[in-house]
């Protein structure tokens, strides 16, 4: 039995994607689980900001932390509002100024439709890993959170920036070619952005073992219920998918304190 705080799983980019569940005491390669029964017992919580077992509010918080913390200011999921570059504080401008003034790359990405997002360059990878894209392509590197947000909101008038998960997970993915999408979307942000274009054309590639396709989706969550189990057939993003046909979004149960037993 292993025990430990439920974080997003740690991604290497091989053939296929190899994942690390990272407990205190444990590194658990997931991959060597798939074709086992995997059994999850919630046994309490641990905030991912204080560390308090208090019960999770939203992505890995308590209440508190989730409306104070500077992890989980507006900026993270709307790059737009990002203001450290302006010496604008949010929560904590210490903080932000780390996160936000650094190399950030706006891309397109395969997952179910093309979509458009950001990402932190030197997180590309594990970002395009973890919303289960199978290509993806850079567009444009920018020295800071703040106009990468421009960028995209620009692009999302061409492109979704959501994942359709159940598409994603079922393998319904469109079969547009990467490159004329970046052509079409370097084009529409003009001038503005030219200075900051990715001229390379690499699509990365990813495989994801699953064993079993499955056509359709049922959700696990912790939330919901204080135990989890199922024979283990593959994994996708974050997600675990098992036998059944049900699917465990690691990500949206981070802060859950489990035990996990394998058989």
């Amino acid at each position: 039995m292993f025990s430990g705080v439920i974080k997003k799983m740690i991604s290497i980019h091989d053939d296929p994607i190899r994942y690390v569940l990272d407990f205190e005491n444990d590194l658990l390669f997931i991959n060597q689980f798939i074709g086992k029964n995997i059994n999850i017992k919630k046994t309490g919580y641990c905030c991912l900001s204080c560390s308090e077992n208090i019960q999770i509010f939203a992505n890995g918080f308590c209440k508190k932390c989730f409306f104070e913390s500077p992890m989980s200011g507006d900026w993270v999921m709307k790059p737009e509002l990002s203001k450290a570059h302006l010496e604008i504080e949010d929560r904590d401008l210490e903080y932000e100024k780390k996160i936000q003034i650094q190399d950030h790359i706006v891309y397109l990405s395969k997952t179910s439709e093309t979509k458009v997002g950001v990402t932190r360059s030197n997180n590309k990878t594990s970002r395009w890993i973890d919303q289960g894209a199978v290509e993806a392509i850079e567009l444009i590197k920018v020295p800071n959170r703040y106009l990468a947000g421009l960028a995209e909101v620009k692009l999302k008038q061409k492109f979704s920036d959501k994942t359709n998960w159940r598409k994603m997970l079922t393998s319904q993915i469109n079969n547009s070619d990467l490159i004329s999408d970046k052509d079409e979307a370097l084009e529409f942000l003009g001038n503005d952005f030219k200075d900051y274009f990715i001229l390379d054309t690499e699509v990365i590639k990813f495989n994801y073992r699953i064993d079993n396709p499955i056509d359709s989706v049922k959700t696990l969550s912790l939330k919901k219920s204080d135990k989890i189990n199922g024979k283990l057939i593959g994994i996708k993003g974050q997600y675990l998918i098992f036998e059944d046909s049900s699917v465990f979004n690691v990500r949206s149960n981070e802060g859950f304190l489990i035990d996990l037993i394998i058989d």
